[in-house]
């Protein structure tokens, strides 16, 4: 099954940069002052800029703060000094290649490469949403949608046509189905019943920016796992609940369904053919089948080596949570994705000649490539930015200024959710905002006693609720792309009109969920804890 191409001709290129360009009102305005900014590239490099010129006059003004755990004076140093420059010039590779996130992200790539090129990924969504009825279609569309993105960006390309087709084959409208799976791919990119790599990256620059005020401090990639398995579940039943009781009626009241070009909606097999239906090839149900024998084999493995007495990979002691599997959980992880992504394609035979695993790899860390590069600034901008004290004085004086306000705790909560909310209309990039908050607002919040994997699930459920909101989102113009294909009178504020009301309701439902689990003192995940020892 190939997903439907989208959109590529001069005309509709210009048809919807004229629409875009009409959009009214505060849409606009966030459009165009989002136009404004730079590649993340080059606004973390002016970031890194702006840490110089300030380490330069904080040190010239003298400015300090104590510290409240070590009752040390911290005072902002000159990296524009002799010795500030050395410190730049002697340790920029290795700023980089001990990045926390770099080296995780791309060991668990090579096994979700393996897993995404030789089809299993797709193969098993597919499976998902074809085993459902009518009055089950969007939670099963929702659901994997949300839990699809263990495929990272390559979900919003297979579950878009995948929506609209598995609706339209139930005899609902195709475009109702394409917006569900967009808008829970997009919204709940930070939630799933499996652990992906979002977790590991967000944990990698959450480690960093906890460093600041405690280098022994780990965020482990589990941190918010018990809560994300639940947000899954919570956030499709809330996509069920407004589609079902809202949503589809209102869009049968935007759309005319009459001028809906159903034949776009299909896919086409191999051979040419239209596919009418999501049912499996036998080759594909029996990969499935030994993937299933395969992973399940391979959890057995896994959970016996992790809490049968003696085993070498236990922590010190027996300690399950100091094993290796769970402090470096990107190995088994990405050792998992390829163990299931071999079975199956030697299973379907996409997988015919040794050459194809190392291909399938190659293709995977091709599109890693984008996100090395801004990853060399950020890692330097993050490494300056400790080394001037600018962050630890920033985190100490915004925490001063916190308790000097004495806001309850869940007014703090939910204003640090709308920040991240407003800031993600511009820097769409989940990787590239945290990297630019958390050196903040983790020690920050540390300081007032909040732990970092409770400020890491916080930023993460303003993150995605927003992205299928803003046009600077490059996956909210995929979804137009396919709108448009489907619906050739689709506008920009057709698509707005349709994702807005998800975002607030996803938005909300999930910060909800989240006071109820932090008020209940439930862990978030393994080892995580709820709060940390202010001094």
């Amino acid at each position: 099954m190939t997903p439907q191409e989208t959109p590529t001709s001069s005309e509709t290129v210009k048809t919807s940069e004229k629409k875009s360009s009409r959009t009214p009102g505060i849409l606009g305005w966030v459009e165009r002052l989002g136009n404004l900014l730079p590649n993340p590239f080059w606004l973390f490099v002016c970031l890194a800029g702006i840490v110089l010129v300030a380490s330069w006059l904080g040190s010239l003004i003298g400015m300090h703060a104590t510290d409240p755990q070590s009752g040390d004076d911290v005072e902002v140093t000159n990296l524009l000094s002799t010795d500030g420059l050395q410190l730049i010039v002697s340790e920029a590779v290795t700023n980089f290649t001990s990045f926390p996130p770099l080296g995780v992200i791309i060991t668990v790539m090579l096994g979700v490469a393996v897993a995404e090129h030789s089809g299993l990924i797709s193969a098993a969504v597919r499976s998902m949403v074809a085993r459902t009825g009518p009055k089950t279609l969007t939670f099963a569309v929702a659901l994997a949608g949300v839990t699809g993105s263990i495929a990272s960006d390559a979900i919003f390309i297979v579950i878009i046509p995948l929506g609209a087709m598995a609706f339209n084959a139930l005899g609902r409208s195709p475009i109702v189905g394409a917006i569900v799976a967009f808008a829970a791919a997009a919204a709940g990119f930070d939630a799933s019943l499996l652990l992906n790599i979002t977790d590991v990256l967000l944990a990698g620059l959450s480690t960093s920016a906890a460093q600041l005020v405690d280098p022994e401090y780990v965020v482990n990639p589990l941190a918010n796992y018990y809560f994300v398995i639940a947000s899954s579940i919570v956030l499709a039943l809330i996509i069920t609940a407004l589609t079902e009781l809202f949503m589809d009626k209102k869009i049968h009241q935007i759309v005319d369904h009459d001028d809906i070009n159903y034949d776009e909606v299909n896919f086409t097999d191999e051979d040419g053919h239209v596919v009418t239906d999501l049912t499996l090839k036998d080759s594909e149900r029996g990969g499935l089948k030994l993937a299933g024998l395969a992973g399940a084999a391979f959890l057995a493995v896994y959970f016996a080596l992790l809490f049968i007495p003696g085993s070498p990979l236990q922590g010190d002691g027996g300690a399950v949570m100091e094993s290796p599997l769970i402090t470096d959980i990107a190995v088994p992880i990405s050792v998992g994705f390829f163990l299931l992504g071999t079975v199956y394609g030697l299973t379907v035979k996409s997988i015919t000649k040794a050459t194809d695993i190392p291909d399938f790899m190659a293709k995977g860390l091709q599109t890693m490539l984008p996100m090395l590069v801004l990853f060399f600034v950020v890692s330097q901008f993050i490494a300056w930015f400790e080394a001037s004290n600018l962050g630890i004085w920033l985190s100490i004086k915004g925490s001063d200024l916190l308790q000097s306000w004495d806001l309850p705790t869940p007014v703090l909560f939910a204003c640090f959710v709308l920040m991240v909310a407003f800031l993600n209309m511009m820097i769409t990039s989940g990787s590239a905002q945290w990297a630019l908050m958390a050196p903040i607002v983790v020690p920050m919040m540390m300081y007032i006693g909040i732990s970092p994997e409770v400020t890491q699930m916080l930023y993460r459920i303003g993150d995605s609720t927003t992205s299928i909101v803003t046009p600077m989102n490059p996956y909210f113009a995929m979804a137009f792309a396919f709108l448009l294909r489907y619906y050739k009178k689709a506008g920009l504020g057709t698509l707005m009109s349709m994702t807005i009301p998800y975002c607030l309701t996803m938005m909300l439902g999930w910060f909800l969920l989240f006071l109820a689990w932090w008020a209940l003192g439930v862990p978030l995940g393994p080892g995580a804890p709820m709060e940390y020892p202010a001094g």
